[in-house]
């Protein structure tokens, strides 16, 4: 793998609290449309990760071709609950992204994982979710519904992630995640914590 231009910068350990629900099928319909009463923005990617070896509470990934991201979990502070909505555990990562450029890899041990991500944020000042992301050194909640297509079928993910300094993140998650929920989503579909995992774990538990 070669590094990008000595220039580019490394960007910091940034500390994160996230929870993510991952369900089988194709995104349907009624669910776009209960995400789409938020702006977003859109994008389509391709994310590889690392199956093998094993890295217990570690998550490697090239993301997008120009980066190898690489976190580190650092535990659970517990349950985020939605009375009646959802239910999903709460994960606590540190993140750090260094430039690369495109490099080969060996399929048996890296997974592809094709994505069209729409990603609002939820911005405490204004406690409304909004379609531009806040500035890097700025409190902030990202909420995600993504299509995911792996060499097993397709799949889709609703994501809320906290980031920033640690001590307000679960109050912005809770609050972004009050917001996403006031309105039910579809019936049949239940965000509850059989579906919530990291997408490490996910892949790491599915085999092929």
């Amino acid at each position: 793998m070669t590094g990008g231009p000595s220039e580019s910068p490394v960007t910091e350990g940034l500390r994160s609290l996230e929870v993510r629900w991952i369900f089988p099928g194709q995104l349907e319909a009624a669910v776009a449309r209960w995400f789409g009463r938020f702006p977003a923005v859109t994008e389509t990617r391709q994310d590889t990760y690392l199956l093998r070896p094993p890295l217990h509470e570690l998550s490697v990934k090239i993301r997008g071709s120009r980066a190898l991201e690489v976190k580190v979990y650092g535990g659970s502070p517990g349950i985020l609950q939605v009375p009646g909505r959802a239910r999903g555990r709460m994960e606590s990562w540190q993140k750090w992204s260094f430039p690369c450029s495109p490099v080969s890899l060996d399929t048996a041990d890296w997974r592809p994982v094709g994505k069209r991500r729409h990603i609002s944020w939820f911005s405490p000042a204004s406690g409304e979710i909004v379609a531009r992301a806040p500035g890097p050194d700025q409190l902030r909640c990202e909420v995600e519904l993504t299509e995911v297509h792996t060499g097993s079928g397709h799949w889709w993910t609703l994501c809320l992630e906290a980031a920033g300094p640690v001590g307000p993140l679960r109050g912005i998650l809770e609050a972004a995640a009050a917001l996403v929920f006031a309105r039910a989503l579809p019936e049949g579909v239940e965000p509850g914590l059989n579906e919530s995992r990291s997408y490490a774990q996910w892949l790491g538990q599915r085999p092929g």
